[in-house]
């Protein structure tokens, strides 16, 4: 595996951790600005949107620069939107800062992606999809703790210079590794004509079932924290349930992204079955500590392991037809779940008053991805009976 696909994967630590850390700096940051802790939250909310939008929007914008200058680019305008958001003193600057993070993470992840064909060839998409996604699982894992650490002992800015200095610390590495020879091609087809990938019919099915395995996952592990909380009846076991799961989705991509390029199908279908079992078994067993530790493992291996084996479908399915915006499908669909999922938990969680009912929440996703994979198979099986009875 190519060193560069490494370092890229540390610029996604740094953008992982940035993405999730303000759910642990939201009390300081509210009362250092001078704002509730409701409108606080809108740092979280906008960043996710700016990502679900940047990515399909940036992709775009950059389909016809070098990847060497428009990963570069992406990877500054994210370092320096912490630069200014660390220093900055108004809420409105602040927002407008995660904004501009949000869609720089966005574009540099959605041209990494599409890139990886390119940089690591056909047969290895999988691993090195693996590697890089990797890098939001350590986030989790420790940029994020470490990040609510920071800001506990030095002031929320700290954490935003931190996330600054890993990126800038990235930039150079990436500029050289990338080398000279990554223009594109001068008689590729239109931007225009590459968005109709998505009228492949395996291009739908692989962002659908992205999109409803990473709801599921986002859905759960928004709740990881109060589930947790209401099993131990003491805060103090947070801490090692999210580091569990952080521990546990690390697992994930590594085991699967080892098997994906030559197992691919397997995982998807076998997985996602297995994620459905792994959701449910999950909910039941949320009122006990013991179930919950074990489960935040196994929910994470399975989900991220299954995710990420999407992530890089998405990119070599739709990268033949539609090489700089496979990327961008792929991010979107990361992302789009992103949301989707603890927008929707978060309703039924209010609405039965009971945090593990996320967790059903999150099976219900998994049993429609399970439906769209099997049903996707099945038309394919039955495609290739037709072909061989024509014959």
């Amino acid at each position: 595996m190519p060193v560069v696909v490494f370092v890229l994967a540390v610029a996604v630590f740094a953008q992982g951790t940035s993405e999730f850390m303000v759910s642990g700096l939201l009390e300081q940051i509210a009362g250092d600005v001078g704002i509730s802790l409701g409108a606080a939250g809108l740092l979280t909310s906008l960043f996710a949107a700016g990502m679900v939008l940047g990515a399909p929007v940036m992709a775009t914008a950059a389909g016809r620069m070098p990847v060497r200058y428009s990963v570069t680019a992406f990877l500054a305008l994210f370092c320096a939107a912490h630069v200014v958001g660390a220093v900055a003193t108004g809420f409105g600057v602040l927002l407008v800062t995660r904004v501009v993070a949000a869609v720089a993470n966005a574009g540099f992840l959605a041209v990494t992606l599409a890139a990886l064909p390119r940089l690591v060839g056909p047969a290895s998409v999988g691993r090195a999809t693996s590697v890089v996604i990797s890098g939001v699982t350590v986030a989790c894992i420790a940029g994020v703790p470490a990040g609510t650490l920071l800001g506990q002992a030095w002031g929320w800015r700290s954490t935003f210079w931190a996330v600054a200095v890993i990126s800038a610390a990235a930039l150079v590495p990436v500029w050289f590794m990338l080398g000279r020879d990554d223009r594109p091609d001068p008689q590729a087809l239109s931007m225009r004509h590459e968005w109709s990938v998505v009228r492949l019919p395996e291009v739908q099915v692989a962002v659908t079932a992205g999109i409803l395995v990473n709801a599921a996952t986002f859905a759960g592990f928004t709740y990881l924290g109060t589930i947790t909380n209401d099993a131990a009846a003491n805060g103090r076991w947070v801490p090692l349930g999210l580091a569990l799961f952080g521990l546990g989705s690390f697992a994930g991509v590594t085991i699967a992204g080892r098997y994906s390029d030559t197992h691919r199908q397997r995982i998807i279908t076998t997985g996602t079955i297995a994620l459905l079992a792994v959701w449910l078994l999950a909910a039941l067993t949320a009122h006990l500590l013991i179930g919950v530790m074990i489960m935040a493992v196994v929910t994470g291996a399975v989900a991220f392991g299954v995710g990420s084996t999407l992530i890089a479908t998405i990119v070599r399915t739709a990268a033949p037809t539609a090489p700089r915006i496979a990327g961008a499908l792929a991010t979107t669909a990361f992302n789009v779940g992103a949301v989707l999922g603890p927008i929707t938990a978060g309703l039924v969680v209010d609405l039965t008053a009971r945090p593990a009912t996320a967790w059903l929440c999150s099976a219900v996703f998994t049993s429609a991805a399970v439906a769209v994979v099997l049903m996707a198979q099945r038309r394919q099986q039955a495609s290739e009976k037709a072909h061989v009875n024509a014959r």
